[in-house]
């Protein structure tokens, strides 16, 4: 399963501030460097799983090019530069579900690359909690998100069954220690 990274949080959050009106939100990241230890190696997908040191994880794509990765072993370090950028769409009641991903290296100089990669789901509000407040969301290959959400008031603008297009681009800026 893909995570989102930290910035899809805010996204997941502002979702509920889209009203039914609106038909698309963007929500710019800004760029951030990490420096995370190796999880766990994806070798087929070419993903690693990494724990950054807050304690969260985040999972980086490594293109063909980057000849390192299969060198790769849990434990090890790697410096991440990055930005991502969340589009937020309201789906009409019975349109298609996407699920789809692209991208690719941009440059790649053996231990480093910059490469980027874009995702679009249709994600399904599957429940609301006006206690907490919180909103939790569910999509393709068994993907679920549950998020607080400071704005009670927000909430009230969406429903359990709203579907959305979540599209996000990351670019990254991968090396390996």
């Amino acid at each position: 399963m893909r995570t989102m990274g930290m910035f899809a949080v805010t996204g997941m959050l502002a979702l509920a501030a889209v009203p039914a009106s609106a038909q698309t939100k963007t929500l710019t990241g800004e760029t951030k460097t990490v420096t995370a230890s190796v999880e766990a190696i994806e070798k087929a997908k070419r993903e690693v799983t990494v724990k950054k040191p807050d304690g969260t994880y985040d999972v980086f794509y490594f293109p063909e090019t980057i000849r390192r990765f299969d060198t790769l072993k849990v434990g090890d370090k790697i410096t991440a530069k990055y930005y991502e950028n969340l589009v937020l769409r309201v789906k009409a009641p019975g349109e298609k579900d996407v699920n789809s991903a692209s991208g690719g290296t941009v440059r790649s100089e053996g231990k480093a690359a910059t490469t980027s990669r874009q995702r679009t789901i249709t994600a399904t509000i599957a429940a609301i909690d006006q206690a907490v407040p919180s909103i939790t969301f569910t999509g393709p290959n068994g993907w679920k998100y549950s998020s607080r959400v400071e704005d009670k008031k927000a909430l009230e603008k969406v429903k359990v069954g709203d579907r959305l297009d979540i599209t996000w681009t990351e670019a990254l800026i991968l090396s390996v220690e």
